[in-house]
């Protein structure tokens, strides 16, 4: 086997090198047909992948659910939440995304796991790589679709003895790999909560839980100050694939090591791999077709408001022009008024003048 120098192969030794791996894809003519199907660009991305030379972003779908099965490795996911949430929980049951889900075929949402908790509550972890144009709209939707789908679930097992008391909190949790330019407005934040809250303080124990994590804006913050705690660390794990930053996080955090090995060994099968990567590449594909008809919905949207704003602002500005031109015949009627009234004075004036010249003619004559 050919020698492999990088920085991950330092502390993962079953990493091969790019030209074991490169050999083996050449000598099968199945993997040679999948591998020139791809861009040079993906190509070359999982060649650079497999010989660790730059590390995965576990956000990808299939790594996700690989690493962090809540069926297989619960623990791995518990602690994830544990983090995000800010108390200990623990992930019981992994439950099906039935048909009463929310979405269409060509969803941007790429990882999409509903789990119980210990408590009973329901956490939906999903992972989009491009977010919706609509983010709040949409999560809102999906998390009430939670909330109704637990309603459900626990009314059908309890019947007659259901109450709503026995309807757990539901938590929406949403990592963007790349977020809607709304994120951007608040560069130093990266994990968003939403919760109902009234404007007293009144506490009424409302279910609804939603949390954004931009990673992109995280990766920002990582650049800048690198990992400083355990949700850091988490983020740097899901987000990041630069070698340097995943050296530093196994040596601060061992556990993260053992999941980079899962990678590294799966990394052997070059097949299953390069299966899992075409399925990201298909999603991704998805994905960039689903912001594009979002994106251009948005503008649309933009657009009819744009004009219906600027039919209104005629149709006051018609409404104005209307009431002047109104207020213009009134006055215009009342200076003809005026005009016929000062004529009347006029004329009354010269009668008059012409009365006096005469009394005057007559004055003069008794005056001689």
């Amino acid at each position: 086997m050919s020698s492999n120098n990088n920085k991950l192969s330092q502390y993962f030794p079953v990493i091969r090198a790019r030209e074991d791996i490169s050999n083996e894809i050449e000598n099968n003519e199945k993997l040679k047909t999948v591998f020139n199907s791809w861009s040079e660009e993906h190509r070359e991305e999982f060649l650079e992948i497999c010989t660790g030379n730059k590390g995965v972003k576990m956000l990808y779908d299939t790594y996700f659910k690989e690493l962090l099965n809540p069926e297989t490795v619960p623990e791995r996911l518990s602690a994830l939440l544990s983090v995000i949430l800010k108390r200990k929980v623990t992930v019981k049951y992994v439950l099906p995304n039935d048909g009463t889900r929310l979405g269409d075929e060509m969803s941007l949402i790429i990882t999409d796991i509903v789990v119980e908790l210990e408590d009973h509550s329901i956490a939906n972890i999903e992972v989009q790589k491009i977010g919706y144009a609509f983010t709040g709209e949409r999560a809102s939707c999906y998390s009430a679709d939670l909330l109704l789908r637990q309603y459900k679930r626990v009314k059908d097992k309890l019947k007659e003895k259901f109450t709503y008391k026995n309807i757990g909190s539901v938590y929406t949790i949403v990592f963007l790999e790349r977020s809607p330019a709304v994120f951007k407005e608040y560069p130093e934040k990266y994990v968003h909560y939403f919760k109902s809250t009234s404007n007293t303080g009144l506490e009424l124990g409302m279910l609804q839980n939603i949390i954004f994590i931009p990673i992109d804006i995280f990766l920002e913050k990582l650049h800048n100050k690198g990992i400083q705690d355990e949700l850091d660390a988490w983020l740097t794990f899901l987000g990041c694939d630069e070698p340097e930053y995943i050296v530093e996080l196994i040596n601060k955090y061992p556990i993260f090591k053992e999941m980079y090995a899962d990678l590294y060994n799966m990394c052997l099968n070059v097949e299953g791999v390069m299966n899992m990567f075409s399925k990201e590449l298909q999603i991704l594909d998805q994905n960039t077709v689903k912001y594009m008809i979002d994106e251009m919905q948005e503008e649309l949207d933009n657009v009819k408001d744009e004009l219906d704003t600027a039919n209104a602002t005629i149709s006051n500005q018609s409404k104005a022009i209307a009431d002047q031109s109104r207020e213009i015949a009134n006055q215009s009627r009342e200076i003809a008024n005026q005009s016929r009234e000062i004529a009347n004075q006029s004329k009354e004036i010269a009668a008059k003048e012409e009365i006096i010249a005469k009394l005057q003619a007559e004055l003069k004559k008794y005056q001689k």
